[in-house]
């Protein structure tokens, strides 16, 4: 009986990490976003700061998340993630001094493989954990993002920030539905947990 309601308190436990960690995703999505579109599209300086931040906080957010879920180890998806993200900010860095185009180019690889790896992440927690729907949708959704940044960095046009900034958007909407989506649940077994 008490090795039950020890698992039943390490899901919640869970659910209430990921929840929240989803909101936090989604609510710096939703800033990065707006400083894309109102500043850095003013600012080469600002829209360079922006583009090698997006890619750093990723890697980041799921160094933090992997820590919470049980450590790097038992987080393969997320370990590669956290390397891949970490290796895509240096990359940037230096197409920064290439051009635009390049840099779509190097968001293009990391959106597949980051997509590919948040996708299997998700497929992970499908049983465990809700709102992983959502998630396989944003993993799936970002690979082949992915793959448009990369033919739109081979064409003639000079790309912009705001081009990356769509590919944030959606990710952060993704993020949103997944909090509330968990959120609901959360409170649907805290009502069944009082009737």
């Amino acid at each position: 009986m008490a090795s039950s309601s020890t698992s039943v308190a390490t899901s919640l436990q869970q659910d209430l990490w990921l929840r929240r960690y989803t909101l936090v995703r989604a609510l710096f999505s939703i800033v990065w976003v707006a400083a894309a579109i109102v500043i850095g599209g003013k600012s080469s300086a600002i829209a360079a700061v922006l583009l090698v931040l997006y890619p750093a906080w990723d890697a980041a957010a799921n160094w933090v998340d992997a820590n919470a879920s049980g450590g790097l180890q038992a987080n393969r998806t997320q370990r590669i993630n956290v390397w891949a993200s970490g290796l895509t900010t240096l990359a940037v860095c230096l197409a920064l001094t290439v051009g635009m185009n390049a840099v779509l180019g190097v968001f293009g690889v990391w959106a597949i493989a980051s997509g590919l790896m948040q996708l299997g992440t998700a497929l992970r927690r499908w049983k465990s954990q809700g709102g992983q729907w959502v998630m396989v949708l944003s993993g799936a959704q970002s690979a082949l993002a992915g793959g448009f940044f990369i033919a739109q960095a081979q064409k003639p046009d000079v790309p912009s920030i705001v081009n990356v900034a769509g590919y944030a958007g959606v990710g952060a909407l993704y993020f949103l539905i997944s909090g509330i989506w968990l959120s609901v649940s959360l409170s649907r077994r805290g009502k069944q947990a009082t009737a």
